[in-house]
């Protein structure tokens, strides 16, 4: 049955919607995030948050919660704080991937992804050795802001 379907038909297909778990923003380089319930989306990027403006394929970073898990146990541990991630927003039950090319709406904001939010050196300091390649392949993606919103706690997060 799945023959009768192109690839590109394949990959436009993504009824899952997901939904927001986490939020925060790093109002310093290299200082500790700040967690919110909710978060003004603008044109360049999160209010309050120091990339905002600076680049606009890196204006927001998302990150599954099913990657978090991934990565805790890749680590041994039980479980990781999304802060050591240093991603701003994290979801639940959609497949960030499959959203490549598109645009997807989170609360009243749409968003593009723009490619991987490759991991840092910097999760070798937090996680400790191996910490990095634990992360490789579950950094999440960067995207940019097509309309401003707002993000909110539970939201959903769809594509378009």
């Amino acid at each position: 049955m799945a023959d009768k379907f192109s690839l590109e038909q394949l990959k436009q297909n993504l009824p899952q919607q997901g939904r927001v778990e986490w939020i925060g923003i790093r109002p310093e380089k290299l200082k500790p995030l700040k967690v919110l319930d909710k978060v003004r989306v603008l044109e360049k990027g999160l209010e309050g948050d120091h990339y905002a403006g600076s680049s606009g394929n890196r204006s927001v970073t998302l990150i599954q919660a099913e990657h978090i898990t991934a990565i805790a146990s890749l680590l041994h541990k039980d479980k990781i704080n999304p802060l050591e991630l240093r991603r701003n927003i994290v979801v639940s039950g959609i497949n960030l991937l499959a959203l490549k090319d598109c645009e997807f709406k989170i609360g009243t904001a749409t968003l593009k992804m723009t490619g991987l939010c490759r991991p840092c050196s910097r999760m070798e300091e937090i996680f400790g050795e191996g910490g990095y390649n634990a992360v490789r392949g579950h950094g999440g993606i960067n995207a940019r802001v097509v309309l401003p919103g707002e993000i909110k706690l539970k939201d959903k997060v769809e594509a378009i």
